[in-house]
């Protein structure tokens, strides 16, 4: 009669699961994607992949950085469909994150190096001493690196939806402890992988014992109007193929560990880079957002009066695609 094997046998393969990530497959290099939009060069050598929407730059009146979001690329500028935008004049850039699309990954990424890159893709383009930046969820938390970093060119924002980090000290500990709990599980355990051990967190959304993060495996907390709006759009799995054609480490989880890792700096530290009003700041959220809760950006708001909290009942996550024209408008007008 046989026995079952060993249970340590059934670990062999979790345990000898690679923890380091493979390289990158870098666009425009020997078996690598191709590049097919037009790129800068940066300081370090690095090229961004960049796109441009709307007006033309010459006739613009608003020239605007738009930051996408987790999962996102350059492509996905849906706020530059607008009808304001022909109205109001509007100029708008997207481009590929680090590691996303055709933009080279940065392994030193960080927020600071983020707002350095979007700074030099402003001066590279001719965008004037100031302009706009919207970011998107976790391009939202991106911007919070321009007000901190290049607040002195940014001449108005935008935060959409944007992801926290709940290990920002500025956060009363019994209310980011309420918030993070308020996540899936599988979501709890995958950011304390990011935040306490990002030299795992390739290994941790790739196993296969655990469930790894929701929004990597397509099974986010959304609300009922994100899956309404989600149905009405087409098929993205093409746009999924192009933002990860690098590999998911430099794109989804490098994002993972520059978003909710070691703490660079504290938003509720910042001060009002429009104390002149010759600009303003905006923060744009759903009450429902199943991915970030709204009790934080609340508390943001409370924080930081010189921030205008524009809070949307019974919105989620994807609450830009039904304001589109109100984002645009309130951002333009001081």
């Amino acid at each position: 009669m046989g026995s079952n094997p060993h249970p340590w046998h059934q670990l062999v393969p979790w345990i000898l699961q690679p923890i380091r990530p493979p390289p990158p497959r870098i666009c425009g290099s020997p078996g690598g994607p191709p590049i097919t939009g037009p790129r800068i060069k940066l300081r370090d050598g690095r090229h961004l992949a960049y796109k441009e929407h709307g007006v033309s730059k010459e006739l613009a009146r608003y020239k605007v950085v738009l930051v996408h979001g987790f999962g996102s690329s350059r492509h996905e500028a849906e706020i530059a469909t607008a009808e304001a935008v022909q109205e109001l004049g509007i100029y708008f850039v997207s481009f590929d994150r680090p590691g996303y699309g055709e933009s080279d990954p940065d392994p030193k990424r960080s927020f600071r190096s983020l707002a350095l890159d979007i700074e030099e893709l402003a001066d590279q383009l001719e965008l004037r001493s100031k302009f706009y930046v919207i970011g998107f969820s976790m391009g939202g938390q991106v911007v919070w690196g321009c007000l901190k970093y290049i607040s002195h060119r940014v001449a108005g924002a935008a935060l959409v939806c944007p992801v926290i980090n709940y290990w920002w000290p500025g956060f009363p500990s019994n209310l980011s402890t309420e918030a993070y709990y308020q996540q899936l599980p599988q979501d709890q355990w995958a950011l304390r992988v990011a935040h306490y051990t990002p030299w795992l967190t390739y290994w941790w959304n790739t196993q296969k014992l655990f469930p790894s993060s929701s929004v990597i495996s397509g099974r986010p907390k959304l609300s009922r109007r994100d899956l309404e709006i989600i149905s009405k759009l087409a098929d993205r799995q093409s746009q999924t193929e192009y933002v990860t054609q690098q590999g998911e480490f430099e794109s989804f989880h490098r994002d993972m560990i520059v978003g909710f890792g070691k703490v660079e700096f504290d938003p509720m530290d910042l001060k009002n880079p429009f104390a002149d009003a010759e600009g303003s700041v905006h923060l744009w959220h759903g009450d429902e957002d199943g991915l970030v809760p709204v009790v934080l950006q609340r508390y943001i708001a409370e924080k930081l009066p010189w921030i205008r909290y524009h809070e949307i009942p019974n919105a989620g996550h994807l609450l830009v695609l039904d304001n589109k024209e109100a984002i645009l408008k309130e951002l333009f007008t001081v």
